[in-house]
């Protein structure tokens, strides 16, 4: 009977210790959950702020492949969630002036006073880059604005490439969402 009891307590303890084994086993394999979950929330949210940065860098800009006149070109542009560009940047105009390779319609005009150049947003030019000589308002005509693509005119440089024209010429547009 003592050796039955003493067998007894053995097991006991052996029981005791391999639960207490158990249980740092259990506590180990919780700090390494609990240092995964930190690990792939920081990750996350690295990835959210990458995310909300690159929606920040600005809109994205997309060629209208017919040519339109200055509304049918900002209506197309509307059509598809987006509107004309505004250029309010010099680094704006010189990317966009490097992704062009024709005359395009920009959103900038004085259809409604003449001499206050507006973007399609409704807000008023700070900057501009005109060619020389530009906006002239030609034969009283000319209010919408085109980007003109010239690097064979002398002069010409990506910042000094803006021309006021009839609103009813028709060509491709830059709209940007």
């Amino acid at each position: 009977m003592i050796k039955s009891y003493k067998n007894t307590i053995e097991e006991f303890n052996q029981t005791i210790n391999s639960l207490k084994h158990n249980n740092t086993d259990l506590t180990q394999k919780n700090l390494e959950l609990e240092t995964t979950v930190k690990d792939l929330t920081a990750e996350k949210n690295q990835l959210q702020r990458d995310f909300d940065s690159l929606n920040k860098k600005g809109p994205v800009c997309f060629f209208m492949s017919t040519e339109l006149s200055w509304s049918d070109s900002r209506q197309y542009c509307r059509d598809r969630g987006a509107d004309l560009v505004i250029i309010n940047t010099e680094e704006k105009q010189r990317f966009i002036s490097s992704l062009v390779s024709e005359k395009v319609w920009i959103g900038l005009s004085d259809r409604e006073n003449e001499g206050v150049m507006k973007w399609v947003d409704n807000s008023t030019l700070k900057q501009g880059f005109w060619l020389k000589d530009e906006p002239n308002d030609y034969n009283g005509n000319e209010d919408c604005i085109e980007l003109n693509y010239n690097r064979e005119k002398p002069g010409w440089s990506p910042l000094n490439d803006w021309n006021d024209l009839s609103c009813f010429e028709k060509k491709k547009g830059i709209c940007e969402k």
